[in-house]
Formats: C-alpha cells, sequence, structure tokens
C-alpha cells in the first residue's frame, strides 16, 4: 500500500514540480495539494493522509503555527516541514510546535522519498545540515541530564525515550531493545503520557529541554 501525502504549499510553480516529483516514487502517493494552512486545517481533517509536506512561509497562518492545530484534529498525523529556511531558531519552533521533521526544497528527491517514508514508520527526519544543528544544539547547550518530566520515566522508559529522541524508529528500537513492536507502541504512547507530549519531536526536545 502506497504512503500518502498531502502538500501544503502557496507557490504554482513549486507545487507542480513536487507533485512531479513525487510521482516517480512507486510506494508514494500525493492525494492533493493545497496552498494556505487555513485550506490544510479544512481539507486535511476530511480526507487526511499519512504525511503531510508543510512549507512555512504561507499567506495567512504560517507553517508553524498550523502544526499544533492539525496535530490537535489529527494526533497521529506525521508532518514533515519542507522550506528553505535554515535558521536555527525556525527549526527549533517548528520542532517544538510538533512537526516530526525538518526538510530543506533544495533536497533530492530521494533524500525527499526517504524522509517521507521515515517519518511514516514513525521515525524523525532532517535535512543533513539541519541534523548537525541539532546535534549541534543538544551537544553544547547547557542542560540537566533529565527533565522534571523525564524523571517520572522508568529506567526502560527513558531508554526507549533516548532512542526516540535521536530518530530511531520503532521498529529499530523494537531490534535494539528486544521487545515486539507492540511493546515498543504501548511504552512510547505511555512515555508520552507521562511527559505531556503529543509526538516523538515533542518528547526529545522536552527531555534536553
Amino acid at each position: 500500500m502506497k504512503k500518502t501525502v498531502v502538500l501544503v504549499e502557496d507557490r504554482p510553480g513549486l507545487r507542480e514540480q513536487f507533485v512531479r516529483i513525487l510521482a516517480d516514487a512507486s510506494d508514494i502517493e500525493c492525494l492533493y495539494t493545497v496552498n494556505s494552512a487555513e485550506e490544510a486545517l479544512e481539507k486535511i481533517p476530511q480526507r487526511p493522509p499519512d504525511v503531510v509536506l508543510l512549507d512555512i512561509k504561507l499567506p495567512g497562518m504560517s507553517g508553524i503555527d498550523c502544526v499544533p492545530l492539525l496535530k490537535a484534529k489529527l494526533p497521529e498525523l506525521e508532518i514533515l516541514i519542507l522550506t528553505i529556511y535554515e535558521e536555527e531558531d525556525i527549526i527549533f519552533r517548528a520542532l517544538k510546535a510538533g512537526a516530526n521533521g525538518y526538510l530543506l526544497k533544495s533536497s533530492s528527491p530521494e533524500a525527499l522519498f526517504g524522509a517521507i517514508r521515515d517519518v511514516y514508520a514513525g521515525g524523525s527526519a532532517f535535512s543533513s545540515n539541519i541534523a548537525r544543528k541539532v546535534v549541534h544544539y543538544f551537544q553544547s547547550a547547557e542542560k540537566p541530564a533529565k527533565s522534571p518530566d523525564s524523571e517520572k520515566l522508568s529506567p526502560r522508559e527513558l531508554e526507549l525515550l533516548e532512542l526516540l529522541a535521536v530518530g530511531f524508529s520503532n521498529k529499530e528500537i523494537a531490534d535494539k531493545m528486544q521487545l515486539s513492536l507492540e511493546t515498543v507502541r504501548t511504552y512510547v504512547k505511555r512515555i508520552y503520557s507521562k511527559m505531556h507530549v503529543r509526538n516523538r519531536t515533542e518528547a526529545a526536545i522536552k527531555h534536553y529541554s
């Protein structure tokens, strides 16, 4: 079964370009496109895809402001930011809002396909230079070993959170921790509940904040 996506992009030329690119992936289908956050909030809940490709600079509401509103309507929705912006403050605003990945529009088609597959599988996806910025932030920022919410976790849950935080998919975590996929999903839901977050990106940022 194909992974379905919806593209939120206001520039007609770029919309057409990305639709053509996505058509080259045998396992990915673009269901439709919308040109604003407001249109996304109206149409996507009526016909949700597996993954939303979301631009940041849109007419009216920004893509970043759209993320938590979409997540409130569709908590399981995977949202991949697709943008030209590389500034750290914008990256972390998007991730804190609940985005599951952050990809530059200049990325190759193969990188785009891989990012869609990664977030669909429950992982996180970043352009390589964006990933370096994220890693540098976590390595250089002064932070406690655990956030207050992390301290609520059992040692096993904390171990799993560390794997979530660096981008491993549920299946990869199951293999590493020698657990069933269903057990991993149960742990993940429990972690989200204890930390009061909606997805792995929020959990990782809260853990390292």
